[in-house]
């Protein structure tokens, strides 16, 4: 059934879609894009800004650094397995730095969750790849050079080198996770600059102090597409019983491409990353009532993945919450 299902999903996408779709930084075809299924376990688009396009240089980098001794990043994490399931195969990496001189203060965080399927371990070991090979890109081509610790300051931009991560990450689960995949979820801070990288369907929201909760990333998943052309309502889209089908995911045939775009920091807001083993149970104004009520990232963090687990725990729980100074 499974065969027969993915091949009625390429045709129902070649027809939806139609010839190549412009996705910002190339063609994508998601009907010759292979679908994924999270339950084997399994916005803004890009922006056009020099700044980001640009590639970086030594003084380059002056471009983000900030009165000195600005107020810090918090951050808070938490994970659960769940109540449903036996082993988790959701990944996280959290990396926060402030690098400071008589003259300059520059802040630096790299936030990522991955959501790995597959069955038989596979999802296990694509999320885990996924993540590290993502950290890796990062810090040898941006922190490295940022801290010095490489004489060479990259020729490359912010968009090229998260372009880069997420290939690599793509290329290392074909590598040694073969016949897995991986949703990945990215949050690169350089200075007062946000950017996000996205495959799959892992979220990354903003919440704003006045009480906006804004959804960053798109889901690329068969029901949120039906639900952006108004096939299905939003109502339907929540209990459609192949909500976990993707289109696109890390490890899981070419083309590939993931989103990459800037986005406004949530000035004394909050960014939040998760898996949809918290957004698919608990709602948004749940989500923002229980981050507005905790006294840090961590705690509600936890209450979040708590309140997961209450609402019957059915997957994988992963979390970050980082708190943006205004």
């Amino acid at each position: 059934m499974r065969g027969l299902w993915e091949v009625l999903v390429k045709n129902f996408f070649k027809k939806l879609f139609g010839e190549a779709e412009k996705k910002g930084t190339g063609t994508v075809a998601p009907g010759s894009v292979d679908t994924v299924s999270k339950e084997e376990k399994t916005v803004p688009r890009q922006a056009a800004d020099s700044k980001i396009t640009a590639p970086l240089s030594a003084d380059a980098f002056s471009e983000y650094e900030q009165p000195l001794y600005p107020p810090q990043l918090v951050v808070g994490c938490a994970q659960s397995v769940g109540r449903q399931r036996d082993h988790n195969e959701d990944a996280l990496f959290t990396l926060t730095s402030n690098i400071a001189n008589d003259a300059s203060y520059t802040t630096f965080g790299l936030y990522i969750i991955a959501d790995g399927m597959g069955g038989h371990q596979h999802g296990e070991v694509a999320s885990g790849t996924a993540v590290r090979a993502m950290a890796n890109c990062i810090i040898r081509r941006l922190y490295a050079p940022l801290c010095g610790l490489d004489p060479q300051p990259p020729e490359e931009s912010l968009q090229e080198i998260l372009l880069a991560g997420a290939n690599e990450a793509h290329q290392a689960i074909i590598r040694d996770a073969a016949g897995g995949g991986s949703t990945l979820t990215v949050a690169l801070i350089l200075g007062n600059q946000l950017m996000i990288a996205h495959v799959g369907d892992s979220r990354a929201y903003a919440i704003y102090p006045d009480g906006r909760f804004q959804t960053i990333t798109r889901d690329h998943s068969l029901v949120k597409r039906l639900e952006e052309l108004g096939q299905i309502t939003s109502s339907e889209a929540a209990s459609h019983p192949q909500r976990n089908v993707l289109y696109r995911a890390l490890g899981q045939g070419e083309p590939f491409e993931p989103d990459v775009i800037s986005f406004p920091m949530p000035l004394n807001g909050y960014l939040l990353l998760c898996s949809d083993g918290l957004w698919g149970v608990v709602s948004e104004s749940e989500m923002r009532d229980i981050i507005q009520s905790k006294p840090t990232p961590h705690e509600a963090c936890q209450a979040l993945v708590e309140t997961a687990n209450l609402a019957g725990g059915p997957d994988n729980i992963s979390v970050i919450l980082i708190h943006t100074p205004g």
